[in-house]
């Protein structure tokens, strides 16, 4: 057996499927889904191509593992002890700061995970739904509307920022919008024009958990925990 024979298994072992992983996230985070090519991956890691394709087929399943880590990373984060609604709030919370600190996870989300990412937010929402006391035949339905939501307003958040771009500032960019809606034709939009103020002072954040505070308000209206 050769010398570089010998080396591969050692140099296989070195670079796990854990630190590829990693590095892709780094390169999505810095560049977008663009910007990672397994040639650039093998550079940042300095490793040739096959030591990759050892432990990634290719670059879709790249993309939904990475996805995953970080999804996975933020379901984490759920704190012990708490209600379950006030766990489904900490897990909605967890994800939608994910997407925002990694905007190309959104697009990923709707694309490429159903396979393992969306089926662990399923079941992270859902186990706390079914102990919220929501009856087992609205178990789907109910969460569902929850997992919708948070990734909806996720995915929102992180088209904004992009629109945003890096180093915009967003107060004088909603400041803009706020000033077009108060601008609208008052009997068109008369709506519109009375909220331009609370949407140039909105906190994405705050909004966001006003949000689901609704959604579980609702849920908990309409399927009253028993006694």
């Amino acid at each position: 057996m050769s010398q570089q024979a010998r080396r591969s298994p050692r140099r296989t072992e070195a670079l796990s499927r854990e630190r590829i992983v990693e590095a892709a996230v780094g390169m999505l985070d810095a560049a977008g889904e663009g910007g990672l090519t397994f040639r650039a991956l093998t550079e940042r890691l300095a490793t040739g191509p096959g030591a990759i394709y050892w432990h990634v087929a290719n670059k879709g399943e790249l993309l939904a593992a990475a996805t995953d880590a970080v999804v996975a990373a933020a379901l984490a984060a759920e704190p012990e002890g708490a209600s379950p609604r006030d766990r489904i709030r900490a897990l909605a919370l967890g994800l939608f700061d994910a997407v925002d600190a990694h905007n190309w996870v959104a697009a990923q989300l709707s694309a490429s995970s159903w396979q393992v990412t969306t089926p662990r937010i399923f079941e992270g929402v859902g186990r706390h739904v079914s102990a919220m006391g929501v009856p087992r035949e609205q178990w789907f339905t109910v969460t569902s509307v929850v997992v919708q939501y948070i990734l909806g307003a996720a995915a929102q958040n992180a088209a904004n920022a992009q629109v945003l771009g890096p180093g915009a500032d967003r107060g004088e960019f909603l400041a803009k919008v706020s000033t077009a809606w108060e601008e609208l034709d008052p009997d068109d939009y008369s709506f519109t024009r009375t909220v331009a103020q609370q949407m140039r002072e909105h906190d994405d954040r705050q909004q966001f958990l006003d949000g689901i505070d609704l959604v579980l308000a609702g849920i908990t209206a309409v399927h009253p925990p028993a006694g």
